[in-house]
């Protein structure tokens, strides 16, 4: 017979039918106790996580084996893509929202103006700078609403028809054009390939009209109306540059009061020609008297225009002849440039076919540089011309000249001033040459000698060598096939095979 719980207790007092009292359950102090009383919410929220527990694993039961991809915007945090999702920029102002772009760099202005359409159009007022190279881009008054705040724009390229994806280009002084396959028997450019003057002014006009704050400008083959338009609403345009025109259409900038640096190409060998000759130059050295920098490429004209503009232009500090075609004695009208600090000469053919008589030259009294590069100084006579107006410089550079050899340059001893000489790519100049000129110049304080092959170190002087100690700084690099050589020297480079092909001698 199965006994009740009851009688498992033991009853001290057998005689006593009361029943014995029940053990208390062990407080939570005891240290055998492993458990407690839960009380009420706990009971009630566990009972509620049970029951979440069984119905995810039910729905999970239910669901298929896959399980549904991530979304790692949602887990990292990032913007969703979803286009109805509230946009906050727009609760940022336009002046905001630009000063935030213009910390951000110029590379990725692009990237974010492909946002929205409001990021493109803000992109564009923070744009100063463009080339444009569609002409339709002009005169449909996109590039106005596009970029708004121009202070610089270039619009040569797109007054040139240019064959779409051609992978030739053609470069000449600074101008370069990409080119057909079609061969042409006069140059790079048919004439049926430059825009009319009529529609380039047209577009002139839109631009001048629309960007009253423009300070530079580059445009091509314009006429005097273009160019009036110009300096009427351009009142503070500081720098031009003007391609392809002639003498007549100069007359449009002599509203250009303010105009500081200006840049004058005539013609350009297979491109295009047109001429500027003393009239044009004593036009704008009439009209533009504060000009700063002035550089004449391609450009005809004599003593008369370049006299004009010295005595027109009083603040002229820096001028560039560049592939001149002006007759001979030019250069004495040099004198006449009493305020000149630096001349370059660059890609000339000729310094001066005709220089005169050399005590009649004059000289400029407060130039100071003196660059000669790419130019044929074969002419010892036009040479010696040029140091003798230059005789107050304190630096001189000769890059790549041709013909200059040590009877042409010796013609340098008579600047007596400089400070400075740099030579690079002055292959027939000797040691000796070089020696015989600097060893006068008692101020020389820097020498750099580059890519001048007859110029060697064995045959460097006592004299030389100290005047080298005492020299601020020194760069000599004159011939750099031997500088090669040394720097190969052990590697058996430049042995003429003989270390490669032994074994193949019989």
């Amino acid at each position: 017979m199965s006994q009740s719980p009851e009688d498992k207790t033991t009853n001290p007092n057998p005689n006593n039918n009361q029943k014995p009292p029940l053990i208390p359950n062990p407080t939570p102090t005891s240290l055998n106790s492993k458990t407690r009383t839960l009380s009420f919410p706990e009971l009630w929220f566990k009972e509620q996580a049970l029951k979440h527990v069984t119905l995810k694993m039910k729905s999970l039961s239910n669901s298929p084996l896959v399980s549904p991809p991530s979304d790692p915007d949602k887990i990292f945090g990032l913007p969703s893509n979803d286009p109805n999702r509230p946009d906050y920029t727009s609760l940022l102002s336009d002046e905001l929202l630009l000063q935030v772009f213009n910390k951000v760099p110029i590379s990725q202005y692009v990237s974010n103006s492909l946002v929205c359409k409001r990021w493109f159009f803000l992109h564009g007022r923070l744009v100063h700078s463009i080339k444009v190279m569609d002409f339709g881009f002009v005169n449909s008054g996109r590039v106005f609403t596009r970029f708004p705040n121009l202070e610089s724009i270039d619009i040569v390229h797109a007054c040139i028809k240019m064959p779409r994806n051609s992978g030739i280009l053609i470069t000449r002084n600074n101008f370069s054009v990409y080119v057909g396959t079609k061969l042409l028997s006069d140059g790079f450019i048919e004439e049926n390939d430059l825009l009319s003057s009529d529609l380039i002014d047209n577009g002139v006009q839109l631009i001048s009209k629309s960007y009253p704050n423009l300070r530079r400008i580059v445009v091509f083959g314009t006429s005097e109306n273009g160019l009036l338009s110009i300096s009427s609403k351009c009142e503070i345009l500081q720098e031009l540059e003007l391609h392809c025109c002639g003498d007549m259409s100069l007359k449009g900038i002599s509203g250009c009061r303010n105009l500081q640096v200006l840049k004058l190409i005539g013609c350009v060998d297979g491109f295009y020609n047109s001429v500027v000759s003393d009239i044009g130059l004593t036009i704008l050295a009439q009209g533009c008297r504060r000009l700063v920098k002035l550089e004449l490429c391609g450009c005809e004209g004599s003593y008369d225009g370049i006299k004009a503009i010295g005595q027109c232009c009083q603040m002229l500090e820096e001028l560039t002849i560049c592939d001149h075609r002006m007759d001979g004695g030019w250069l004495a009208a040099l004198s006449f440039c009493e305020n000149l600090k630096t001349l370059r000469l660059q890609s000339c053919k000729s310094v001066d076919s005709s220089p005169g008589l050399l005590e009649h030259l004059g000289s400029c009294p407060t130039l100071e540089e003196l660059h000669v590069q790419r130019c044929q100084m074969r002419d010892k006579q036009a040479v010696k011309a040029l140091f003798l107006v230059c005789k107050t410089v304190r630096e001189i550079v000769l890059q790549n000249c041709w013909r200059l050899e040590d009877e042409v340059f010796a013609a340098a001893s008579v600047c007596r001033r400089v400070r400075l000489l740099s030579l690079e790519g002055c292959s027939l100049l000797t040691t000796g040459g070089l020696e015989s000129v600097i060893l006068n110049w008692k101020e020389l304080q820097r020498l750099i000698v580059i890519s001048s092959n007859n110029i060697k170190d064995s045959e460097i002087t006592p004299d030389l060598a100290t005047l080298f100690s005492v020299l601020k700084e020194l760069k000599w690099r004159p011939d750099s096939r031997s500088l090669l050589s040394s720097g190969l020297a052990g590697t058996g480079v430049g042995n003429k095979g003989g270390r490669f092909f032994k074994g193949l001698k019989v």
